[in-house]
């Protein structure tokens, strides 16, 4: 087994080789003068079962066209198998159009990585469960909410805990995390009038006392997350905290979150965290190291790798 890590998030890459006990390949990713993009893998990887661990977090094309290059330089130094480990899949967004004349960009991105080479993708709570058919080579989405159960269990008391999705669409996620710690479910009822804005219309459930905890799958610009919580407050809730499981947080929504009524914002270390993030007092981080170390230990066995969830 080979493990190669991109610049993306090199801390996540360096805690899943330390949990299978296995160092980092040495390879090379780096810019010639004009930013493209150079790769050489200093180690013989000829017969090789190999994972490339990148995100394609922020600068999201720059990442994704290491991951092509890295995959590419696998599969010329002769590779037995690649499997492109994506903790976040940037893209995912882009599902379907929306409109007339818009592109599908999330299956533009499966046929990149295929053709660059890849045998199997691996990555983490993808935005739309259909991407997975985007591909024409294997896919497990792996889901972050046993490390999130696990923190919920270890830091609130259950008895008055509520699961709150902030919007209609992400009712089957939060439903999901309610029932592994047996808690009742509320739903923020949104209106979006354009992209990146969101008004919060209605909480439908009785949130009056209860330690509400927000669920989802992406926080970006932090603002459904921040009004959802006010929303919540006034229906009477004791609290609100955020389980998410991939922190993009673009622009100000760092000190948008930190100036906000959340208690908590708990995020993975799928995307590498900031300064800013660290240094806040209102967000905490937890590692999904040690589900995708397993998840990448049971790929290279041929075990099974949905048993990690039942």
């Amino acid at each position: 087994m080979k493990i190669l890590a991109g610049n993306s998030n090199r801390p996540l890459s360096e805690a899943i080789a330390a949990y299978l006990g296995v160092p980092l390949t040495k390879c090379v990713v780096r810019r010639f003068a004009d930013m493209e993009v150079f790769v050489e893998i200093q180690e013989n990887v000829r017969g090789e079962d190999t994972f490339v661990v990148q995100s394609t977090s922020f600068p999201t094309n720059d990442h994704l066209m290491e991951a092509l290059i890295m995959i590419d330089a696998l599969r010329r130094a002769s590779a037995r198998r690649i499997t492109a480990v994506m903790p976040y899949f940037g893209y995912a967004r882009q599902d379907r159009k929306p409109g007339p004349r818009t592109p599908i960009s999330a299956k533009l991105v499966a046929n990149l990585i295929t053709r660059a080479g890849a045998d199997r993708v691996l990555t983490v709570d993808l935005h739309a469960g259909q991407i997975q058919g985007f591909f024409d080579i294997p896919t497990d989405n792996l889901f972050a909410a046993p490390v999130l159960v696990r923190d919920i269990q270890d830091k609130l008391d259950l008895s008055n805990v509520m699961v709150v999705s902030p919007d209609v669409g992400g009712v089957v996620r939060a439903r999901a995390l309610a029932k592994r710690i047996n808690a009742p479910l509320a739903i923020v009822d949104k209106r979006r009038e354009r992209a990146g804005e969101s008004e919060v219309m209605n909480i439908i459930g009785e949130v009056k006392g209860k330690s509400c905890i927000l669920v989802d799958d992406i926080v970006d610009s932090g603002g459904t997350l921040c009004n959802a919580a006010e929303a919540l407050l006034k229906q009477g809730a004791a609290d609100v905290r955020a389980y998410i499981t991939h922190g993009v947080l673009s622009g100000g929504a760092v000190a948008r979150i930190s100036a906000s009524k959340l208690k908590e914002l708990v995020i993975t270390d799928s995307i590498q965290s900031t300064e800013a993030v660290r240094v806040t007092k209102n967000m905490r981080v937890v590692s999904i190291a040690p589900l995708i170390g397993e998840a990448i230990d049971r790929t290279a066995k041929e075990e099974s790798v949905s048993s990690l969830f039942n």
